[in-house]
């Protein structure tokens, strides 16, 4: 990287760390704290919510997945409207006349202390994980740029965060959300203008369109019911629904930011703003990886994006092994190019024929390269002994340092940062939050003075943001980095969902059976984890399915044998 691209990012971190540790205003009090007082106006708690959820992995992942796949992954989106829909007419108003911090406090009202602990014991297990997998991100870039071992990038993205993130609480993670947004939006923005300009100067952005479309990369849409398949129209509305009720309506980090509007109304803005804007948002990020694709069709990529496994190889036992496959992936690579321009120009003729022959010369092409990568990839894994290896977390990456102009190079990477830091410092919040509410002011000490609760919610920040830079360690070479965090929260989020059905609605569930169909829930999941190979995306149906059932079951049970008694489990709802 240049010294003016160093400068761009330095000044960045310096004014987000600044502006993120200024805002400490009114968080003299736990309301003020975690809440904010509810008064922030619902267009920053909007972007507050996106930005969240628009992590580096998202600018890491999704192009890499745009890259590799094409737009297929914007499928897993499309329940994220009727989600937001459902989720403004029901919980955000039901959450916030019930005055809760936390989404698991009306779980005690409703059933007990013992589910609302299993509850938060969820999510405070799965969000640790998740921000783990978020922090991975950013450190791969550094790794990449700075040739830095991972640990020590981790460090140094994940505990300036929770620096800021324990001193101003929820008005430093919304406020720095906002800022945050505009980088990413202005890296992102910046970074097609550079791809397109970066390309031949006689193919125009149609042509584009139509290479990528060539190979299967356009195809945004799957309509086959097929349980195994991770993507397709079905998995995303059915699974995809579910996965977005439970993570917006059940995930702390998630109601913690509505729960901090003005009103009801201005929260309900705050989620539909997300409805609307999502998907267009993801549509142009994955667009990105797909023109990333389009561009190394006329500028040799590297054979493999991971260059600290290529050095491993490459001084193996198998180093002749990966000469060979290096020299046959640059020959596939200039037969590729070859063919890709060949179709270009059969595309200006009017020769039906020769536009067939010429697309599927391509295609055969793009098929021999990708066989090649794929060889060299099975060699990375035995000589590596790490049988889940993928480098599509470093395709982007790559393309950012190695191609992109002087000073965008540093734009781009401050928008890396600003997307993992977002992410970071919303999911620490309302990990300490959850952690001293539904743990420590709950089972530990429920009398105390808020200064005392305040000092013990930023120790817990800081203990959070140290137990995330573990899992980082070792979440890098999960394979691609979306799906990991994805595949994370699907664990436990369908689960959650249906705890919060029985819980809202029934008026005759109980303790009990909310209890054991939580666990049962739990279980359900993992066995079909373990023992299929059914696509994340539906352990949210199956876990809301699991928990609603046996939980409905267990209550019906316990009410009808208790009825002749005349007794009464648990009050209907919150009076």
């Amino acid at each position: 990287m240049s010294l003016l691209d160093w400068l761009i990012v330095a000044a960045y971190l310096v004014w987000i760390v600044y502006d993120g540790l200024k805002r400490s205003k009114a968080t003299d009090e736990v309301e003020g704290y975690f809440l904010a007082n509810r008064m922030l106006p619902w267009w920053a708690v909007g972007l507050s919510v996106m930005a969240t959820q628009l992590s580096a992995i998202t600018l890491v992942g999704t192009t890499g997945q745009g890259y590799e796949d094409g737009l297929r992954f914007i499928q897993f989106y499309f329940g994220l409207p009727i989600a937001m829909v459902i989720l403004s007419l029901t919980l955000v108003p039901f959450f916030y006349r019930a005055k809760v911090y936390t989404a698991y406090e009306y779980l005690e009202r409703r059933f007990d202390a013992r589910t609302r602990s299993l509850a938060s014991l969820l999510f405070l297990l799965s969000r640790g994980l998740s921000v783990g997998v978020i922090i991975a991100a950013p450190g791969l870039i550094l790794s990449i740029v700075l040739g830095w071992n991972l640990p020590l990038t981790i460090l140094a993205i994940g505990l300036p965060t929770a620096l800021y993130t324990m001193v101003g609480g929820v008005q430093a993670v919304t406020w720095t959300d906002v800022k945050q947004m505009a980088v990413i939006l202005a890296g992102v923005v910046a970074t097609v203008v550079a791809l397109l300009w970066g390309m031949p100067s006689d193919l125009s952005f149609g042509d584009a369109l139509h290479l990528a479309g060539a190979t299967g990369r356009l195809q945004a849409i799957d309509l086959k019911l097929d349980l195994h398949e991770t993507y397709t129209f079905w998995s995303g509305l059915i699974g995809g629904l579910f996965l977005m009720v439970s993570y917006f309506g059940c995930d702390q980090s998630q109601v913690q930011r509505y729960l901090t509007a003005r009103s009801i109304d201005e929260g309900r803005g705050s989620l539909l703003m997300s409805a609307f804007v999502k998907i267009p948002l993801q549509v142009l990020i994955l667009l990105t990886g797909v023109l990333v694709f389009v561009f190394y069709l006329f500028q040799q990529p590297p054979m493999l994006f991971n260059q600290e496994y290529e050095r491993r190889v490459r001084a193996s036992g198998r180093a002749a092994d990966y000469a060979t496959l290096d020299a046959q992936f640059a020959q596939a690579y200039e037969g590729r190019r070859q063919a890709a321009a060949g179709y270009v120009a059969a595309r200006s003729s009017n020769d039906a024929g020769r536009i067939a022959a010429s697309r599927e010369a391509f295609v055969r092409a793009d098929r021999e390269a990708h066989a090649v990568r794929a060889r060299a990839t099975s060699l990375v894994r035995e000589v590596s002994g790490d049988e889940d290896y993928r480098d599509v977390n470093y395709v982007f990456p790559t393309f950012v340092v190695t191609r992109l102009q002087i000073g965008l190079v540093g734009l781009m990477i401050a928008a890396i940062f600003a997307a993992a830091m977002s992410s970071i410092a919303a999911e620490l919040n309302s990990l300490s939050t959850a952690t001293i509410i539904d743990v420590y002011r709950r089972h530990v000490r429920q009398e105390a003075s808020d200064a005392h609760y305040l000092r013990v919610s930023k120790l817990a920040t800081a203990a959070w943001g140290i137990v995330a830079c573990v899992v980082a360690m070792y979440a890098a070479n999960l394979g691609s980095l979306i799906e990991v965090v994805n595949k994370f929260g699907s664990f436990f989020y369908g689960s959650l969902l249906g705890v919060f059905i029985l819980a809202i609605g029934t008026r005759w569930a109980t303790a009990r059976g909310a209890f054991w169909g939580l666990v049962a829930g739990m279980s359900a999941v993992a066995y079909v984890a373990m023992t299929t190979t059914i696509a994340f995306l539906w352990y949210n149906v199956i876990g809301a399915v699991a928990v609603a059932g046996v939980g409905a079951v267990i209550s019906l049970f316990e009410r009808q044998r208790s009825a002749p008694a005349g007794l009464e489990t648990r009050p209907d709802s919150v009076r």
